[in-house]
């Protein structure tokens, strides 16, 4: 009996000395892990030696495999940005969008030259020929021009070749306002006469290389001249579209489109900055045209055939007669205005009366000895 359970101990006592295979193949949170090798003699029970590695991560050693990066995640698709949005790259020149429609005024700026300013030295007004002259020849200078075309409810001053305007109202152009003209030394100021691409503007832009001829054309060319209110012409100076553009907004791309019709007209050029404010502007109105050739100045001379005489505005004539000269003689030239009315001689109108050109024109208005 003795001997029966010695021998029972011992064969258990083998048993338990080593792990099963089924055991040793289960991991302590359950799972299946790779069979390992025998101990090997000598070590402790349980420090099994790492499992050998499988085929597929055998092809690389591990410190490998640690340095290459992960594969960056596939960029999500942004949507595309609409028209105006922040993300939209805007064009910076008309040159780098699809080509205009012909007869456009974006057209027309695609084909200007760009350069920078030229230096402004030896600009001065009489650099385009005499304020107001009439160069076209209808007896009325541009001044007076401009408004009798661009007023409403118009009256004449009577003796001066339906001329000279008196009064009229005006709707302004920049602005949207409603101005009343009077004719007179404190108040003809409240409208003036715009020019769109300013002179000193384009001295520095090309009209240094322009004849004489052609910068007196430029200066009294009605596409080129608006009335204005007096305040806003004065905040306009001789601002580009860079600088200065008007403050009523549907009143910026006809101005725009103005502007580019003269310089084309007279072969002058934009600068970058410039360029870039009328390209913005005419996004919004894509299909403006240029303004229309016709005005009541013919604004080129040096090549028009003939000059076009301008149809007055429909007027109301001032009911009273201009001074008749005393019979006898002409005006024997005085040394004033003063003595020549005293006398009874004027008023002389500019291109009309000889003797306009022999007394000064203290307001500029195209009549002296009034």
């Amino acid at each position: 009996m003795a001997l029966g359970l010695l021998l029972l101990s011992l064969l258990v006592g083998g048993f338990t000395g080593s792990p099963s295979p089924s055991a040793a193949s289960q991991a302590p949170d359950g799972r299946s892990a790779a069979p390992s090798a025998p101990d090997a003699p000598g070590d402790p029970a349980g420090s099994a030696p790492a499992p050998a590695p499988t085929p597929d991560r055998a092809e690389a050693p591990v410190s490998d495999r640690a340095e290459a990066p992960a594969p960056a995640p596939a960029p999500a698709s942004a949507p595309a940005p609409a028209p105006g949005d922040a993300g939209e790259a805007a064009p910076s020149s008309p040159a780098a969008e699809a080509p205009a429609a012909d007869g456009t005024a974006l057209a027309a700026l695609q084909s200007l030259p760009v350069k920078g300013r030229a230096p402004k030295t030896g600009y001065s007004r009489e650099q385009f020929g005499p304020a107001w002259a009439d160069v076209d020849r209808n007896g009325c200078d541009t001044r007076n021009d401009v408004l009798r075309r661009d007023l409403a409810d118009v009256v004449l001053k009577a003796g001066t070749n339906g001329c000279v305007v008196l009064s009229g109202t005006l709707h302004g152009p920049y602005t949207g306002e409603v101005i009343a003209f009077q004719r007179g030394p404190g108040t003809s100021t409240a409208v003036q006469i715009d020019h769109v691409v300013s002179l000193s503007d384009a001295w520095q832009k090309g009209a240094q290389g322009l004849s004489a001829g052609r910068r007196a054309a430029f200066g009294n060319d009605p596409l080129n001249l608006l009335a204005v209110q007096g305040s806003v012409n004065q905040s306009k100076s001789d601002g580009d579209a860079a600088t200065w553009l008007p403050p009523l907004r549907s009143a910026r791309c006809p101005m725009v489109a103005r502007q580019i019709a003269v310089k084309a007209r007279y072969g002058l050029w934009v600068t970058p900055a410039e360029r870039d404010a009328m390209a913005r502007v005419l996004r919004e109105c894509p299909g403006q045209g240029l303004p229309a050739e016709g005005g009541p100045v013919d604004p080129s001379p040096e090549t028009a055939a003939e000059p076009t005489p301008q149809a007055p505005a429909p007027t109301v004539q001032a009911p009273a007669p201009a001074p008749a000269a005393p019979a006898g003689g002409a005006d024997p030239s005085f040394s004033s205005c003063r003595k020549a009315k005293a006398a009874g001689y004027g008023p002389y109108v500019q291109g009309v009366d000889p003797e306009y050109a022999w007394y000064r024109d203290g307001d500029g208005d195209g009549m002296n000895c009034e």
